[in-house]
């Protein structure tokens, strides 16, 4: 085998076993497909590229070149430190939030300690875990080797991108990516008791059923009170900044920014206003009545209910869910509501006043109404005004009611919803946080691909007008491949990445333009909401749609297929249970039904039609449906047929198992060769050659090289024994099975 510099050699024919591949030489250099322009960009991201040549004969005698690429990435560690950052942010800010829910009768204040002492010590450990990877400078990759060692638990194991380009003698050159990344698991916490599928359904059955101490909210309600908390930090800042605005537009005498000011205002005070329209406000403002000592109120109650005034020290009972939450006689409904109808209320008096002083000032329309349509100016006739007076004197005590009325609101509401919170955390301690900990652990390791994985198909697509209006008008297909068994420790991982991967869902993206060299994701948000800031040289970025160069947030709808094909799926399929792989693949499949479903109802007309002439994609999902639904024993079929959906949907593939080193490498080479068999006339009589040739001298060997320091695929004779067709390796290229 020869070593060549720039890609530049002449092929060398080598012989195996009597069967000539030719093959291979390797290469230093990688190759940009879509232009030299775009490969500082993706050198940013991808890192100590292998890369192999070969020269496969076609059908009709010609010769095809083949070049494969595999490249690290290091957003393997940049995208867990951006997260793990951001997770000791937000708890520590909801920590602080619960401190200052202020006084509480001695039960929820002791709840309220032990809640604290338990998640200060969670943040401590995720900044200690954030210091040491912090040390991990200019790293890209973690081998299989390292999968289970606690500093390096949020990184995903062995990422790569495995990329192959054709060059036929009679077709358009093409490319074909997949990731290849170990199952997002948590190894370090071990698989005893499973993983996240059963370890989070187990768990919020106990905490239904459970009454003691506390009160229940659904995982969703739950998910809603941190949604509402977060609007609020966001909003609360923009309402005062346009406020703001508004007066200095007032005070510049100015009609037109006066009324586009006013405009921005209303819209963003209507956003905040419609925030709070939810029952679980109320009923969280009724639930924190009741923790505090004596639940008295400093106003009287009202007179329909006075006769029924509860005992001040009764003590709130316990409480199995929310919705049983017992009525206080002495708590006022109707005062939340007059609060949070304040905040309106102020709001029209601005824009009466607005309109009135255009008016006056010679404007002929008005400038703005309230949320159903409808204006009071009996509100601004209240304050007196005069024509020459200045316009900052008139609108400020206005601005000011604004402000302090919003501010009673987020008192509220904060507190409230943050009480919400003490209830999730205050069962089962450390359960819960352990349970946090554990999921965001595999979500960090699944982010990690998912950003490279997205970035690799922007910049492979950049170009592509179809592509560009499929993503800011349906989003993308993020397509999982899983080759775990239902047995032993990889129930467990496949319950974690089953998790993991559906919790992308939570993740949107955004392209924004560099203003540096500095071409690295940034990720902003919460863990029920993230997103993912890609940043674009100014060339490329120009060459976006306007509506994603606008900041359009871009969405990805991850789906996840799983067949088990080693000698442990077969004790599964003989001795044990398969259900778990026979549910998560017929819940993706509806989830992969409804995209196709959005991608045609939403893509254009023309684009549709010419869509439908080159795919047969209905008759594909039929065809997969079919398989999922026979059960039949290591069903490979589903993976090719997923897969094929997913490249004709231009989709992101990705392809794991335990370390995504040797099952992987098995499926990769092999989805490779199908390729070059089915979309490049590559000659049946080759097929198999090609195929050991990639196993036994392709980039998958040297990704065993750089993960064991052996250039053997990790089986044994009962694995290989177990394999379905073309899943086995060449002779000589395997040796001991991992453990």
């Amino acid at each position: 085998m020869g070593e060549i510099e720039d890609g530049e050699a002449d092929h060398i024919t080598t012989d195996v076993q009597g069967q000539k591949c030719a093959l291979v030489c390797e290469c230093t250099a990688p190759e940009s497909v879509s232009g030299k322009d775009n490969l500082p960009f993706l050198n940013s991201v991808l890192k100590n590229p292998v890369c192999k040549l070969y020269r496969f004969p076609t059908s009709d005698n010609k010769w095809m070149r083949i070049r494969e690429q595999m490249s690290e990435s290091i957003l393997s560690f940049h995208i867990p430190k951006e997260l793990i950052s951001l997770h000791i942010k937000e708890d520590l800010c909801r920590n602080q939030e619960i401190k200052e829910l202020g006084e509480l009768s001695p039960h929820w204040d002791n709840l309220r300690k032990n809640v604290l002492t338990h998640c200060d010590q969670m943040v401590n450990m995720y900044q200690d875990i954030l210091t040491e990877l912090s040390k991990e400078t200019g790293s890209s990759f973690k081998s299989s080797s390292s999968k289970g060692e606690k500093t390096l638990e949020f990184v995903p194991v062995n990422l790569h991108l495995q990329r192959m380009q054709v060059h036929s003698p009679h077709l358009k050159d093409a490319l074909y990516d997949v990731i290849t990344v170990g199952a997002p698991a948590a190894h370090f916490q071990g698989f005893k008791n499973g993983g996240l599928r059963k370890l989070l359904h187990r768990f919020e059955t106990e905490r239904r059923n459970t009454g003691y101490q506390f009160i229940y909210y659904s995982p969703e309600n739950t998910a809603k009170a941190k949604e509402v908390l977060s609007n609020i930090n966001q909003l609360q800042p923009l309402v005062a900044t346009h406020a703001d605005l508004l007066l200095n537009s007032a005070s510049q005498h100015s009609p037109d920014s006066l009324k586009n000011s006013l405009k921005m205002l209303s819209e963003k005070t209507e956003l905040f206003v419609h925030a709070f329209k939810d029952q679980l406000v109320r009923s969280a403002l009724l639930a924190l009545y009741t923790a505090r000592p004596g639940g008295v109120l400093k106003k009287p109650p009202s007179p329909k209910s006075s006769t029924e005034e509860s005992s001040p020290q009764e003590q709130p009972p316990l409480m199995r869910r929310q919705d049983s939450i017992p009525h206080h006689s002495d708590y006022d409904e109707e005062e939340w509501d007059r609060v949070w109808a304040n905040v309106g209320k102020s709001l029209n008096c601005i824009i009466a006043m607005v309109d009135k002083l255009i008016e006056r000032d010679g404007g002929s329309e008005g400038s703005g109404s309230n949320n159903d349509g409808e204006k009071e100016p009996s509100l601004a006739d209240s304050i007196p005004s005069h024509p020459r007076e200045d316009w900052y004197e008139q609108l400020y005590p206005l601005i000011l009611t604004l402000k302090d009325c919003m501010g009673e609101v987020v008192n509220r509401a904060k507190q409230s919803l943050t009480f919400v919170l003490l209830q999730e955390l205050a069962y089962s301690l450390p359960q819960c946080l352990m349970l946090t900990l554990r999921r965001d652990i595999v979500f960090s390791q699944a982010l990690a691909g998912l950003v490279c994985g997205f970035i690799i198909k922007l910049q492979t697509s950049l170009y592509d007008p179809g592509f560009l209006q499929q993503l800011h008008t349906v989003g993308l297909i993020v397509q999982y491949e899983g080759l775990l068994s239902t047995y032993s420790d990889e129930i467990g991982m496949l319950e974690d990445m089953a998790v993991g991967i559906s919790d992308l869902k939570k993740v949107a993206f955004k392209i924004i333009e560099a203003k540096s060299n500095d071409v690295l994701p940034v990720v902003t948000g919460r863990r029920e909401h993230y997103v993912v800031e890609v940043k674009l040289p100014a060339r490329m970025f120009e060459s976006l749609p306007l509506q994603i160069k606008e900041g359009q947030l871009l969405h990805v709808y991850p789906v996840l297929f799983n067949v088990g094909i080693n000698e442990q799926q077969t004790l599964a399929e003989r001795f044990g249970d398969v259900s778990l792989q026979e549910s998560i693949n017929q819940e993706n499949f509806e989830l992969l039904q409804e995209y196709y479903k959005i991608f045609m109802e939403k893509m254009p007309p023309d684009y549709i039609s010419h869509f439908q002439e080159q795919n047969d994609l209905k008759a594909l999902l039929e065809n997969l449906h079919q398989n999922i639904q026979s059960k039949k024993r290591k069903n490979v079929e589903i993976m090719w047929l997923a897969a094929t959906i997913c490249r004709k949907l231009n989709g992101i593939r990705f392809t794991c198992c335990k370390s995504a080193k040797d099952r992987t490498s098995m499926s990769v080479t092999l989805e490779q060769c199908s390729i070059l068999r089915d979309e490049h006339q590559l000659h049946k009589d080759f097929f198999i050659r090609a195929l050991d040739c990639m196993r036994r001298e392709g980039c998958r060997i040297e990704n065993v090289l750089k993960n064991i320091k052996c250039r053997k695929y990790a089986f044994n004779m009962l694995q290989l024994m177990a394999f379905p067709k073309y899943y086995r390796p060449p002779e000589g290229t395997y040796g001991k099975a991992d453990t």
